[in-house]
């Protein structure tokens, strides 16, 4: 059982604290967190391509030239796929799914797997709390300054409203509940900033 420093939002150690190997200490697997990754991904895509059939492209009602007798092939409309100006065959259209079947489960390793790799590259700061006393992007900054952390994803275990108020003027920052967080945004986040009780839920609800 892996154990990790929890700082103050000054980043002076307070404690320490095992992490659950169930959810913070799996072997890496990136063939499947790349499935469940690419899966999550093609299902937030919009589907808003859309070409147009044989059947919805204008003109084309009449037969081009005679059946018989031209020494070309035979041709009902000019507006088949064939054809310039034709439709389209087997083109995207709006109403396409791009998703596929990830069950609980595996989303639930995936997302372990994820935490696991952000503990062992030495992402994650475990924090005993953070509080602001009011709503000001200046404080928040100072914050994260202290944890030595430019940029990154804050998870909370509850509702800050000052927090994440301050943090939406923050480039690339980003502040979640944690049964909010995605694995897009642990692979693309620098830093992980985990306060306590965050820590506390992700555990009871992962492991």
């Amino acid at each position: 059982m892996s154990s990790i420093s929890v700082v103050d939002q000054s980043n002076k150690e307070v404690s320490t604290r095992d992490l659950n190997p169930a959810v913070f200490g799996l072997e890496s697997d990136d063939g499947f967190v790349h499935r469940v990754y690419a899966s999550l991904a093609s299902a937030q895509r919009a589907g808003t391509s859309k070409v147009k059939d044989c059947s919805e492209v204008s003109g084309g009602g009449k037969k081009p030239f005679k059946q018989k007798g031209t020494g070309r092939a035979r041709q009902g409309t000019t507006r088949a796929a064939q054809m310039r100006h034709g439709g389209t065959h087997h083109g995207p259209q709006a109403n396409t799914a791009f998703d596929s079947r990830i069950n609980k489960k595996e989303r639930r390793r995936a997302m372990c797997l994820v935490l696991s790799d952000c503990v062992r590259a030495g992402k994650i700061t475990v924090v005993n709390k953070i509080e602001l006393a009011e709503a000001k992007t200046k404080g928040f900054i100072e914050v994260m300054s202290s944890l030595e952390a430019s940029t990154g994803l804050v998870v909370l275990g509850e509702a800050n409203n000052n927090l994440e108020l301050s943090s939406r003027n923050v480039p690339n920052t980003k502040v979640v509940l944690d049964g909010q967080v995605t694995i897009h945004d642990l692979l693309k986040s620098k830093r992980v900033i985990l306060t306590e009780a965050a820590v506390d839920k992700l555990e009871e609800r992962l492991s």
